[in-house]
């Protein structure tokens, strides 16, 4: 996005960081924690008034794995699982969350190393939920992909949930994609390529 803060162009009237934020918290899923990196006050000073929980990434240059490392080590001790949400990804709506929450407790019930991860049109999205079974493998993860490699190495415990539309695949990297999500809905076709 060249010199800009993506997270903090205006999305439906607020910055884009706040919008997802009240997405999630609508959702009612539990502690939300933010992870600020990248002019992490400027982030801050926006979600001020929101019930978050803040951590400093001081390493975010080195990729997002280590914002998840972040998040993860400052969740509650009582934690059942994570749910990694990124914050630019400005479609998702709150009964989408709720769905994927869902479906986390009901696999969670069966067996508590289930992986929840969104689907559409067979392109795997985000947000990603862990149970706590895997917190030391996720604090584990080295590079700059994330948890897409614990994914791939429990592939038998990967519960796929198919999404009835494309918001888990529509990420803002670019000015284009920037361009796309602010047209109306029915515009958007197939959103860019999922994230980890």
């Amino acid at each position: 996005m060249g010199s800009q803060n993506k997270l903090l162009l205006e999305f439906k009237g607020r910055p884009l960081v706040t919008h997802v934020v009240e997405t999630i918290l609508a959702a009612r899923p539990g502690e939300v924690i933010v992870v600020l990196g990248y002019e992490a006050e400027r982030v801050r000073s926006v979600l001020r008034d929101h019930p978050v929980a803040f951590v400093l990434n001081n390493r975010f240059s080195e990729g997002m794995t280590t914002s998840i490392h972040a998040g993860v080590r400052a969740a509650r001790e009582d934690t059942i699982g994570y749910m990694i949400c990124l914050a630019d990804l400005p479609l998702i709506e709150s009964w989408e969350f709720e769905e994927l929450v869902k479906v986390f407790h009901r696999a969670n019930r069966a067996d508590e190393r289930h992986i929840i991860v969104p689907y559409h049109d067979r392109q795997r999205g985000n947000p990603v939920m862990f149970p706590v079974h895997y917190k030391q493998a996720i604090l584990s993860q080295q590079g700059s992909t994330g948890c897409r490699g614990l994914i791939e190495q429990n592939r038998e415990l990967v519960v796929e949930v198919e999404m009835e539309t494309n918001h888990v695949l529509v990420d803002v990297d670019t000015p284009s994609e920037w361009s796309l999500v602010q047209q109306p809905v029915e515009k958007l076709r197939r959103g860019p390529r999922p994230g980890p």
